[in-house]
């Protein structure tokens, strides 16, 4: 059966990172993941304490935030070097709130990054309601030097479910920290989570309409995991929540993929968390096997990505 989707070069039917790395940059790109050591609004009282529900202090797996930036970044192209020889990077401010510091402290580390020649783009994770204007002119200042992303947890559009993970902003305010960097023409990533506490499958659909209606540059979709040291955990092992099966998970990406514009960039279709922290579900610790149902089951319907876009 020949792919009838026109973003690929393989037998994938939707538009995967590889795709769009190899096109901007000419070849594969890898990610060197950073940890400025920053804090989050909701975990200092800010906004909130404790943090989402499923989150367990913020994420990066190769890092050593007793280094600096610069000192962790050698430490990543190092590493990145030995697996995959000379081959260039993107500086990705992974871990925690990144736009959520004095911006002299900002400046400093997003800077810090463009001299090295290895970087070929900067990733900056952070919350859309840490956006103020003259972060957003930092932001402009620095998408005019390199090829920048800011990525955002979406997670949901629905407030109910935002009140149950604790995220501490409404999905109004949301979209008011996206659509101010959108007009500012900075290239955006919206993070999506499915099978969180209490979803229908037919409100993680409509979460995605309302993706493709807002149009982001690109979008990570993965299963909720449940890690261990969270909030979370207490809830599934008191049996308040149960996580999708595996088959639920590819079924509602499938469906999920169909809506979203050809165009959008899936930058990630499966979470690829710490399995040593992960208390369920266990299925997904086998990444393959999830990537390779999701392709199946595309070719098993003869669907794509878009098809149901319009």
């Amino acid at each position: 059966m020949n792919n009838p989707f026109e973003f690929s070069s393989d037998n994938k039917r939707y538009h995967t990172l590889n795709f769009h790395n190899r096109t901007v940059y000419g070849k594969k790109i890898y990610k060197a993941v950073l940890d400025c050591g920053f804090t989050c609004p909701n975990v200092d009282g800010k906004k909130g304490k404790g943090g989402c529900i499923f989150c367990n202090g913020g994420s990066g797996y190769f890092t050593d935030n007793t280094l600096s930036v610069t000192g962790q970044l050698e430490k990543e192209i190092s590493r990145i070097r030995k697996s995959h020889g000379d081959v260039p990077v993107i500086a990705y401010f992974q871990a925690n709130t990144n736009t959520y510091a004095p911006l002299h402290i900002l400046r400093e580390n997003f800077f810090s990054v463009l001299d090295f020649p290895e970087v070929s783009g900067v990733s900056i994770g952070t919350r859309a309601d840490c956006l103020p204007d003259d972060v957003l002119e930092l932001l402009g200042e620095l998408n005019s030097k390199t090829n920048l992303t800011v990525e955002l947890g979406l997670q949901t559009v629905h407030d109910s479910t935002l009140r149950k993970i604790n995220r501490c902003y409404s999905h109004k305010e949301f979209l008011d920290g996206f659509y101010r960097l959108k007009r500012r023409n900075i290239r955006t990533c919206l993070h999506i989570i499915n099978g969180l506490p209490e979803e229908s499958p037919e409100m993680m659909l409509e979460t995605v309409r309302q993706v493709a209606v807002m149009n982001p540059c690109s979008v990570k979709i993965q299963m909720l995991h449940v890690i261990r040291g969270t909030p979370l955990e207490n809830l599934f092992k008191s049996g308040k929540y149960v996580p999708m099966t595996k088959d639920e998970y590819i079924n509602i990406t499938v469906r999920q993929l169909e809506l979203l514009p050809p165009e959008m960039v899936i930058e990630r279709i499966t979470g690829d968390g710490d399995k040593s922290e992960l208390v369920a579900p266990l299925w997904s610790m086998d990444k393959i096997s999830v990537l390779g149902g999701i392709d199946s089951k595309l070719a098993e319907l003869n669907t794509y990505q878009g098809r149901l876009y319009n």
